[in-house]
């Protein structure tokens, strides 16, 4: 069986785990779930995450890598590009060579690194005209990480995420169904025993009446497109003013 006795996460809002509350009114998210679950298999464990919400994958490489890399931990998670692809203009090409130098980086270091697909975003009106984009910066992604012999948990294959009832109301996050699906698969990709299983197959729903869609739709547009169009058009982002939650590599208890 696999142990890690430190383990440090970067990257944005999938990692801070956003829309999972935790305790004390903050986030868990799968980062934290499996760091739970590591912790209680070493007294010494520690702990770090790095990742903040908006952050693009430049950001994430310059100002987030960096510090991974100095904390020496044994693993180390790293996700991000997907505000990045949401973007118009993105070229997953050039992303994938940024995102191969930061691996690089992170392996020199020493440490086990696991990477992520994303999820397929075919069940998504908006998203899956960019279908297209995403599977190649995620193609680029598993081939990073068999070159660099890295984990690789692929989120695209996990048919439990394509519910809506693993999502948040915006679309854009898992809830805590979504992160704890997430944090099963990470352990068992390291091989790991875990309390969970990853294979989640949802009971069958209710047809919904296509009025209640559209009004659901229409409220969705309302509180969350717009306002993130709202923020690409002023330059601002979601994760401005936020700090990491976890900032330095200490004991989890």
């Amino acid at each position: 069986m696999a142990s890690y006795g430190s383990f440090v996460a970067i990257g944005d809002s999938f990692t801070e785990g956003l829309s999972d509350p935790g305790p004390g009114g903050g986030l868990r998210g799968w980062a934290d779930r499996v760091a739970e679950h590591l912790a209680r298999l070493d007294p010494g464990f520690r702990y770090a995450n790095l990742a903040v919400r908006g952050r693009l994958l430049d950001q994430v490489v310059r100002e987030q890598v960096p510090k991974a890399i100095a904390m020496r931990p044994e693993l180390i998670s790293f996700c991000a590009g997907g505000n990045d692809l949401l973007r118009p203009g993105c070229d997953p090409d050039a992303m994938a060579k940024t995102f191969a130098r930061a691996v690089r980086d992170l392996r020199e270091s020493g440490a086990e690194v696991v990477l992520f697909t994303g999820v397929d975003p075919r069940d998504t009106p908006l998203m899956r005209r960019m279908r297209g984009r995403f599977a190649i910066f995620y193609l680029h992604v598993r081939s990073i990480a068999d070159l660099y012999g890295c984990h690789l948990v692929d989120t695209w294959s996990m048919q439990g995420l394509r519910d809506w009832r693993a999502w948040h109301e915006d679309r854009l996050h898992m809830n805590a169904d979504g992160h704890r699906l997430v944090a099963a698969r990470v352990l068992d990709v390291l091989g790991v025993p875990g309390e969970e299983p990853w294979r989640k197959h949802w009971p069958a729903r209710k047809v919904t009446d296509p009025r209640v869609r559209r009004r659901e739709d229409a409220e969705w547009l309302r509180r969350h497109l717009l306002p993130w169009i709202g923020r690409r058009l002023s330059g601002t982002s979601s994760g401005d003013g936020i700090a990491a939650k976890r900032p330095d590599l200490t004991p989890y208890a």
